[in-house]
């Protein structure tokens, strides 16, 4: 009985097959009905968080380019052509055609074009450019009225959680928007000139190859830093980005514009090693040798010298400068670069085992 309740069953499962094969396609208005489009839904009003997302890349949108580094390649026995070295992205700072972008996308290039949001291209000048902070300028002979200059806020006051906003050319993807949170601030990254980069901004917006130089915008749409680094295993976004902080950005581009480089405050010393002034038991800046006619031989400020008998006298030991903690010649720097030439600063020193205080006018570098 079983055998024959599986024949039955296999018969039927075959005829019933046949049947539904053999079923004509549908014709006349069953057929036309079934081919036409389906009804679209009524999406409603767009969410006010998406409508002001929009409303900023329409405002910001045009102040970013595109960065195309050049080489130069020789071609056959006499010529010289320019090919597509890398690309990049950079921001419009003024109507005067400067662009702010990463030092790292131009270093290697022998020339750079710059394309504008319209897709208006022209040729770039260097301006300047500050290795240790990733920054460069270049300049285009763009019309006033083709430029449109990014607003810029402020990175004080930034809070882990706020809504930011990259905007730039990934993988050669121009006006692209990624979207993300301030993930945590102060953060230190190596820049190109190997020196760390204070203060930096870490987010989770998507930060990819082509980013680079690109803006990092808060939600009124104002800079707030420049799109640098990424951590990532694969080399593309795992979620950390890094952006050197807009404070920073509106401290050095106006100095890479007025004299092609950045202009250090200069306190007149020569520091120690910090490898050899940890050997000796030192934690903070130890001065070796103080500059004749410097800011810092007028206020005193004592060097590192043998004695008569040969013995070694360690100089003064920088441990704060404007009220900003110094451990190392790094620190130093850090915080000198937060001041100006020709500012008067209170500098810390530990000397002979006091702890003192003194005032040093700061001189520009040469």
């Amino acid at each position: 009985m079983l055998v024959g309740a599986l024949v039955g069953w296999a018969v039927f499962r075959y005829l019933g097959s046949r049947e539904e094969r053999a079923a004509p396609p549908p014709s006349g208005k069953r057929a036309a009905a079934a081919a036409e489009s389906r009804t679209v839904a009524a999406r409603g009003d767009l969410a006010e968080d998406e409508k002001a997302t929009i409303e900023l890349f329409k405002a910001a949108s045009p102040a970013v380019v595109y960065i195309t580094s050049l080489a130069q390649r020789r071609v056959g026995w006499f010529d010289v052509a320019e090919v597509p070295a890398g690309t990049g992205t950079g921001f419009v700072w003024d109507r005067d055609g400067h662009v702010v972008t990463n030092f790292h996308v131009i270093k290697d290039a022998d020339a750079a074009t710059v394309t504008l949001a319209d897709h208006g291209s022209f040729k770039a000048r260097y301006v300047g450019g500050a290795p240790e902070k990733d920054l460069a300028v270049l300049r285009i002979a763009a019309p006033p009225e083709k430029l449109a200059p990014i607003v810029v806020g402020t990175s004080r006051g930034l809070q882990v959680g706020q809504k930011v906003f990259a905007i730039g050319n990934p993988f050669g993807l121009d006006q692209t928007l990624t979207t993300g949170i301030v993930s945590a601030l102060g953060r230190s990254i190596d820049s190109v000139g190997g020196r760390q980069i204070q203060g930096v901004i870490q987010t989770d917006a998507a930060i990819n190859p082509g980013n680079s130089g690109g803006p990092l915008l808060d939600s009124a749409g104002r800079l707030i830093g420049v799109n640098t680094a990424i951590a990532s295993p694969s080399g593309a976004s795992a979620g950390i980005g890094f952006a050197v902080p807009v404070d920073t950005v509106n401290q050095v581009v106006p100095q890479l514009i007025r004299h092609g480089r950045l202009v250090r405050p200069q306190l007149g010393v020569v520091l120690v090693d910090d490898a050899i002034a940890r050997r000796v038991g030192v934690t903070g800046a130890l001065v070796l040798r103080v500059e004749p006619g410097s800011g810092a031989e007028r206020a005193g400020l004592r060097p590192t010298y043998r004695d008569e008998g040969g013995s070694l006298v360690l100089g003064d030991v920088i441990v704060a400068l404007a009220g900003k903690e110094v451990r190392s010649g790094d620190d130093l720097l850090s915080a000198l670069e937060e001041q100006r030439p020709g500012e008067r600063v209170e500098v810390t020193v530990q000397r002979d085992g006091r702890t003192l205080t003194v005032p040093v006018t700061l001189q520009g570098s040469e």
